[in-house]
């Protein structure tokens, strides 16, 4: 049963004063506080404003035209989903919707490899198909690249840029099988309602048939057991587990099936990386070929613990964490309190499934005051795992180095 809407969210996403296009969502974020909050972040020109957006508590905003906040890194040890309120946010160009009425948008099903193209209200999408779930982390491409060195161009992000949720909607499968794809098909192409207005391309991605037909990819309408935030795609987006965030195309508008490999802007030449084992080159070079961008490598990162943090000598305590990868599972987590010299293995924690943020936890206690440097590092259960040293390439895509968490145990403080 479809839940009933709810009347303030609709005034603000449907309303007629357009209050969520371009520079009104900046102004509108900009006038919650005279004087908005900033913080540092450890890279270059780190400076960022702290601001709340519509349906957002307060995030890190890198632009607003068009919107790119990132999630507070602290949010990541609050729990395995990361609440929609916190979730970040990438657009790549500034012309989003002034407003969508979720009860009248249509998703348009076509193509020339399409026998059968119609469209699909949303009452149809929900009522129409059987429903399925899953939690499954979305990263953006470019999650760290503020920290590559050498430094590279594009949008400067930390590791905030990336979410887990539990998604509700319908395999898309379902949806092409209805159109009757063509022996032809080849891939699928997916268009969202943003536009670019400042010149550029439409946000238009694709996938092959047979990953587009693998029963997992999904066009979701809620999003931790709500629907979605504007922000992030609402009333509907595709989710494509496993796989860099720029294939989740937001406000899902047209799908076409196609008998031809798609070549438009943001497959080519844009989201490409080295076409070689590691994707990466040389710091500085160029790669001599590249191929489009897919699946997660193996992540972990400490949640519970910050670089600059203090805590106490002899005192033992449980540091926390979460690892994820592309979808093959979090085999092992290692740890390390000594800069990596040595490793011991962390207790693996709750899973939510193969594509969700998995939790581990180590204790730690540090013997003598000094400072501390702890390291995590994962493996999947294909055996992938995360390079001790940093991996380049010339778009900072796909960053997954063993990350390091540096403290300062300090003597317990005497009674006065």
């Amino acid at each position: 049963m479809k839940p009933p809407p709810d009347p303030e969210r609709r005034r603000l996403i449907i309303g007629g004063s357009g209050l969520l296009a371009g520079g009104a969502l900046a102004a509108l974020a900009h006038g919650a506080r005279a004087e908005p909050a900033t913080l540092e972040l450890p890279v270059a020109n780190g400076e960022r404003i702290v601001e709340r957006f519509p349906e957002k508590r307060p995030l890190i905003v890198l632009s607003t035209r068009p919107p790119q906040l990132e999630t507070p890194f602290a949010v990541f040890n609050d729990g395995l989903l990361t609440p929609n309120d916190a979730f970040f946010v990438r657009y790549h160009n500034d012309g989003l919707p002034p407003s969508i009425d979720g009860d009248r948008h249509v998703i348009r099903i076509g193509g020339n490899a399409a026998g059968r193209p119609f469209e699909l209200s949303m009452a149809e999408l929900q009522g129409g198909f059987e429903p399925v779930e899953l939690v499954a982390v979305n990263q953006c491409s470019g999650n760290g690249r503020a920290l590559f060195s050498p430094r590279v161009t594009g949008g400067q992000l930390t590791n905030g840029a990336m979410g887990n949720a539990r998604w509700l909607g319908v395999p898309l499968k379902q949806v092409l099988a209805r159109a009757a794809p063509k022996a032809t098909a080849r891939q699928v192409t997916f268009r969202g309602l943003d536009v670019a207005l400042m010149g550029g391309a439409d946000l238009v991605k694709a996938l092959d048939i047979g990953h587009a037909m693998d029963g997992e990819v999904m066009i979701a309408y809620r999003m931790n057991g709500a629907e979605l935030p504007y922000l992030n795609g609402f009333p509907v987006r595709l989710v494509v587990p496993g796989w860099y965030g720029t294939y989740w195309v937001k406000h899902l508008s047209d799908v076409e099936i196609i008998d031809h490999e798609f070549e438009g802007f943001w497959m080519k030449p844009a989201y490409r990386i080295p076409d070689n084992d590691c994707a990466c080159v040389a710091p500085g070079t160029v790669p001599a070929a590249t191929r489009p961008i897919g699946r997660f490598d193996v992540r972990s990162f400490i949640t519970s613990l910050a670089t600059g943090q203090t805590v106490t000598a002899g005192r033992r305590l449980t540091v926390r964490g979460i690892a994820f990868d592309g979808g093959r599972g979090i085999r092992d987590v290692a740890c390390s309190t000594d800069g990596g010299r040595s490793w011991r293995p962390a207790t693996l924690g709750e899973g939510l499934g193969p594509y969700s943020f998995r939790e581990f936890t180590f204790p730690f206690r540090p013997d003598r005051p000094g400072v501390y440097d702890l390291r995590v590092r994962a493996w999947n259960r294909a055996g992938q795992t995360q390079p001790l040293e940093p991996l380049w390439n010339p778009a900072g895509y796909m960053r997954n180095v063993v990350e390091r968490v540096v403290v300062a145990a300090e003597p317990p403080r005497l009674p006065l």
